[in-house]
């Protein structure tokens, strides 16, 4: 399926595939300096990745929360590192006019977890053409995951990818049921999301915790449990980072554990 992407590379390496960035685009520097790390870092263990960055952060608790350094500004940002890298580029959308507009700059376009059920965006985001990727609700079971995959089908689009990210255990944490991920396979193309599966929303203070230290170990078990992919938010400097710092990867540490990932990856397809 992924291999239909605009400059999608290292299709043949077998590996899992990896879609990273930082959540948010915060300037022009910082994103081109994301991108090119971790694409020294993917080309060299030959992982097909497609970078990440929100224009936007709708979905935010406190309406003082950082949103975005503009939605045209951003989004060339996006586009520009495609351009430069040539890789593939992918942004989340929240409102239906969102879906041409991010159509125009990037890859593949992102339906968030919160937004799973809003058949009319699906649609939107369907009829561009574009590879979708849709989160999974932190509400919704892994069967459920199939009527929004047929949503974007029955628009005309098969190009369908779901991505776990933790389901809602109380009020502040998330748990991942790694039993989901050869379920949603059946329906389409199944990342983890290990950075937002690691959060811990609806805090006092109204800024969204999280648990990296885990990170390690969800993306290891997520590879050993036969995810396709792997999404993780990264950044030079995650706590001072404007948006999900919490739970964000330190980039200092990606070379390490996909190095591992790759090894865990390597064993898994020589039983096959």
């Amino acid at each position: 399926m992924i291999d239909k992407i605009k400059n999608i590379k290292h299709l043949k390496s077998n590996h899992f595939f990896l879609m990273a960035g930082p959540c948010a685009i915060e300037g022009e520097e910082m994103a081109f300096e994301i991108a090119e790390k971790i694409l020294d870092i993917t080309n060299r263990l030959e992982i097909p990745f497609i970078f990440k960055g929100s224009f936007k952060k709708a979905n935010r608790t406190r309406i003082d929360s950082f949103t975005g350094i503009g939605d045209e500004k951003a989004l060339n940002i996006l586009k520009n590192i495609g351009k430069k890298f040539q890789i593939p580029t992918v942004t989340d959308i929240h409102e239906i006019k969102d879906a041409n507009l991010a159509a125009n700059h990037v890859d593949v376009l992102q339906i968030p977890a919160f937004l799973i059920r809003q058949t009319d965006l699906l649609i939107a985001a369907a009829k561009t053409g574009k590879h979708i990727n849709l989160k999974k609700g932190q509400f919704m079971s892994p069967e459920s995951m199939s009527h929004a995959v047929k949503k974007i089908q029955d628009s005309g689009n098969n190009n369908v990818i779901i991505t776990e990210r933790g389901s809602m255990f109380g009020y502040q944490d998330l748990l991942v049921d790694f039993r989901g991920i050869p379920v949603m396979k059946e329906y389409a193309p199944v990342v983890l999301d290990v950075t937002h599966s690691l959060q811990q929303p609806n805090q006092s203070s109204g800024v969204t915790g999280g648990k990296p230290e885990m990170i390690e170990t969800i993306a290891k078990a997520g590879i050993a449990s036969g995810a396709d992919g792997i999404f993780i938010e990264t950044h030079f400097d995650p706590k001072n980072a404007k948006s999900d710092g919490a739970n964000m990867l330190d980039i200092s540490k990606l070379e390490d554990l996909l190095e591992k990932l790759v090894a865990i990856k390597k064993a898994i397809n020589s039983f096959k």
